[in-house]
């Protein structure tokens, strides 16, 4: 689709600067713009880059003064703050490559399914006997949804996600390609004997409430019994584990590469950084701020608790302990010297 500056300029409650009747019709970085393309200039350490691109419209802030005119061609769009206007194009964007409707062929839908209105199904998509979509839903190609299992209303689901039976997942959720959701929580118990392990069977489901987002190839168990939970507003980078039981609470995010073992309780509004992980029948307070490759062995009860290290701990200590860490070698010289300095001593 092609947009002019004027279109772009009402929508974004904007200025024209320029020719107000071209078009663009795809986005690009200032650095590397191109005829015909739209971009934004934010941050000043790219405003040299407004005289060169060859972008054909760029969003620019209502106070960035030009010393020198830029290339023909060139149409500027002011605005209040162009990060947020372009954050705003960016949407509408997705929301116009994401308005596909109807089922492509092939694909297999159970005759017990309730569908709702303007959905898109992708081709190859599977999906399961009592299985509930709402209306808007996106279906990538290559979606499993399992047996029972249900889809809020404007929630997209990218190729190759799975959902399995019973799990379901809310309104306005985003789902990226290869997650797994619903698989069978660890849970194997040794024989008798002690020299092999019986799986426990996992008979729980997963429930993922509203605006969640999920990144690509995360797997989240289904619980042993009852729900494995992701609460309103969270957030999931990609190669996140949830074990089964797990309860992750309102708008907390979680960075990639990091698991969450089972019947771990996690707060609202907390932040965990990559590559921790965080052992299992836990509690985790409110607005928790979890350093990256942290390893969380205990609870931590207080709310607004900022941790680093393995095993993670406040973080003023875990810096001043670092900083004695570092100096060990030299601590350890000075020892040595002394040492030799007493064993010479007549």
């Amino acid at each position: 689709m092609e947009f002019s500056a004027q279109q772009i300029a009402a929508l974004l409650n904007g200025s024209v600067e320029g020719d107000e009747n071209i078009t663009v019709s795809n986005l690009s970085k200032i650095e590397e713009g191109l005829p015909r393309t739209l971009s934004f200039l934010a941050n000043p350490a790219y405003t040299n880059y407004i005289y060169t691109t060859d972008a054909s419209i760029v969003i620019v802030n209502n106070s960035l003064v030009l010393d020198r005119p830029i290339k023909s061609g060139c149409t500027l769009i002011r605005v209040e703050n162009a990060y947020e206007s372009f954050a705003k194009i960016l949407e509408l964007y997705g929301q116009i490559r994401g308005s596909k409707t109807g089922i492509e062929q092939p694909c297999f839908i159970s005759p017990s399914a309730e569908i709702g209105a303007d959905c898109y199904i992708g081709a190859f998509s599977y999906i399961g006997q009592h299985v509930k979509i709402g209306n808007n839903v996106k279906i990538s190609p290559h979606v499993f949804l399992g047996d029972n299992s249900a889809v809020g209303d404007n929630t997209i689901l990218h190729s190759g996600v799975k959902v399995y039976h019973e799990c379901k997942i809310g309104a306005n959720c985003t789902i990226h390609a290869s997650t797994v959701v619903g698989s069978d929580g660890f849970g194997f118990a040794p024989n008798s004997e002690g020299q092999a392990f019986a799986k426990v069977p996992q008979i729980g489901n997963v429930i993922i409430e509203d605006n969640v987002e999920i990144g690509s190839n995360t797997s989240i168990d289904r619980a042993t019994l009852g729900s494995t939970i992701l609460r309103k507003g969270v957030k999931l980078d990609n190669l996140v584990q949830i074990a089964h039981n797990v309860e992750i609470g309102e708008n907390t995010v979680i960075a990639g590469l990091s698991g969450v073992a089972g019947s771990t309780k996690v707060g609202k509004n907390c932040m965990i950084g990559a590559q921790v992980g965080i052992a299992g029948h836990l509690r985790i307070a409110n607005s928790v701020k979890i350093a990256g490759q942290s390893g969380v062995g205990a609870s931590i009860e207080k709310e607004g608790e900022i941790v680093q290290g393995s095993p993670a701990f406040h973080m003023g200590d875990f810096k001043r302990s670092y900083v004695l860490f570092r100096s060990l070698p030299k601590l350890n010289d000075r020892i040595s010297d002394l040492t030799k300095k007493l064993n010479t001593k007549p």
